[in-house]
């Protein structure tokens, strides 16, 4: 069924619920792993052989953190396309570039619902919990379903070890579509827990 081979995977989590069991799946199938902050911090504490973005791109975070994975090596890496027929293939610039490829995205969103719903919250704290850089991950990666598996629910964690122990480190491709859809609907509904917030802001 169209499955690929999970080789290189993107970590980045505000929720780390369950971080522990793709922690035990990412080691047991030898899946390289690219991550941010805390997640790398917790990662590493996992014995995750896990690299810093900031050392894959060359670039640090910077802007408190506003600026850490909106660059070319992570979503050409998610939106580089590497089938062997078809037109508008990105193999070539990919490595032309130092682009590697990345098959898998696990990813979730800072808690925007969870802070404005705070009766004390304030105008800059909600605007400062609305996420950039995971939203773009997450659509980069969704749009790319014919390569890149993408994860948005910890409550996934334990079918996507399933199925790799069952296809040698594979996804099929009717599982990659499946996630895609969930990671539009994450960030369909983000958007729109923005939109009405802002609505009943008065400026």
């Amino acid at each position: 069924m169209n499955r690929v081979r999970i080789k290189t995977a993107l970590v980045s989590v505000s929720d780390k619920t369950g971080l522990e069991t793709l922690a035990k799946i990412l080691n047991r199938h030898g899946i390289d792993v690219l991550s941010t902050g805390g997640t790398y911090r917790a990662l590493a504490g996992l014995e995750v052989d896990v690299t810093e973005v900031a050392e894959y791109t060359g670039y640090p975070e910077m802007m408190a953190g506003r600026v850490k994975t909106l660059h070319p090596k992570i979503h050409g890496g998610l939106l580089g396309r590497l089938q062997d027929d078809g037109e508008g293939i990105d193999r070539e610039v990919m490595t032309a570039n130092d682009i590697r490829p990345i098959d898998l995205v696990v990813v979730n969103l800072y808690p925007f619902q969870q802070t404005v719903a705070r009766p004390d919250v304030t105008f800059d704290e909600a605007i400062e919990n609305i996420d950039i850089g995971g939203p773009a991950m997450l659509r980069s990666a969704a749009k790319n379903m014919a390569r890149v598996s993408v994860v948005v629910d910890p409550a996934d964690y334990e079918s996507l070890g399933v199925e790799l122990d069952a296809n040698d480190g594979g996804i099929s491709e009717r599982t990659r579509h499946r996630l895609a859809r969930k990671a539009f609907a994450h960030v369909a509904d983000y958007d729109v827990a923005i939109r009405d917030y802002l609505a009943g802001v008065d400026c």
